[in-house]
C-alpha cells in the first residue's frame, strides 16, 4: 500500500508546469503511433493501453542483467549493479501491472467497455513490437534504453495529470473498492490517478539515473531516494 504525506495535488500541479522533456525522435514517432491507435484524448483505455506495455522494457532489463550476472559472477562489483538493475526492474514492473488493473477496477465501476484497440488479437501484435523494440535496444545500447523509457514514462505521468485535470468530478468520488486502497491509501479517485502519475515520475527519475543523467531528475518532496547531482 502507497501511503505517505506527498501533496499530491501539488504534484500533479507541477507536473503540468513542467515542460515536457524535449523528446526524441524515436519516442516522438512512438508516440504518434500511440495517438494514432488510441486518439489523442486521455482516456482510460488509452492508460490501460500504456500500462500494458509500460513493464516491457523492466522485464527485459531483467532478463538480460541476469544473462550479464551469470557470465560476470566473479566481478562482485558488476554484479552488484546488476543485481541493482534486476530488483528495480522488479519492482518497477509490479508497480506497473498494479497501475493496469487499478484502471481496470475505475473503469469497471464506470461501466466502461474497452476499446477496440484493447482486444486480444491487436494487444498481441503491439505488445510483440513493444518486446522486440525493447530487448534490441538495450542488448545494443542500455544507455539509450533508459533513456527511451524515461520519456515513456514522462509521457505517461502527463497524461495521468492532464486525466484528473479534465475529470473534476474524481476529486468527490470516494474509493471504496479494497484493492485500490491496498495501492494508494487515499479518499477520491482524483488521489488514485495522481498518485499513478507520481509513479511514473518515479520510474523516469530512475531511469534518468540509470542512464547517468541526473540533470533530468525531477525533484520533489517525498522522493523514495536520494539524488545528488
Amino acid at each position: 500500500m502507497t501511503k505517505s504525506k506527498i501533496d499530491l495535488k501539488l504534484e500533479q500541479q507541477n507536473t503540468l508546469d513542467t515542460p515536457a522533456y524535449k523528446y526524441s525522435f524515436s519516442a516522438r514517432v512512438f508516440f504518434w503511433f500511440m495517438d494514432l491507435t488510441a486518439g489523442s484524448k486521455n482516456t482510460l483505455s488509452k492508460a490501460k493501453l500504456l500500462e500494458i506495455l509500460a513493464s516491457i522494457p523492466y522485464r527485459a532489463w531483467e532478463m538480460r542483467n541476469y544473462m550479464k550476472q551469470t557470465r560476470q559472477y566473479k566481478k562482485l562489483k558488476k554484479v552488484r549493479k546488476f543485481n541493482e538493475i534486476i530488483e528495480w526492474s522488479r519492482e518497477a514492473q509490479d508497480n506497473e501491472y498494479t497501475h493496469l488493473l487499478v484502471i481496470d477496477q475505475k473503469m469497471a465501476e464506470e461501466g466502461m467497455k474497452d476499446k477496440w484497440y484493447l482486444s486480444p488479437f491487436i494487444t498481441f501484435f503491439i505488445v510483440l513490437f513493444y518486446i522486440v523494440f525493447a530487448k534490441l535496444v538495450v542488448w545494443f545500447n542500455p544507455k539509450r534504453a533508459f533513456m527511451f523509457n524515461a520519456e515513456f514514462e514522462n509521457h505517461a505521468e502527463r497524461v495521468y495529470a492532464n486525466m484528473v485535470r479534465e475529470h473534476p468530478e474524481w476529486e468527490e468520488q470516494k474509493v471504496t473498492n479494497e484493492f485500490i486502497k491496498r495501492y494508494a491509501d487515499v479518499n477520491s479517485w482524483a488521489d488514485v490517478v495522481r498518485r499513478i502519475g507520481l509513479d511514473e515520475r518515479d520510474h523516469m527519475n530512475h531511469s534518468f539515473i540509470q542512464a547517468g543523467e541526473l540533470k533530468y531528475v525531477h525533484k520533489y518532496s517525498g522522493m523514495p531516494y536520494d539524488v545528488t547531482d
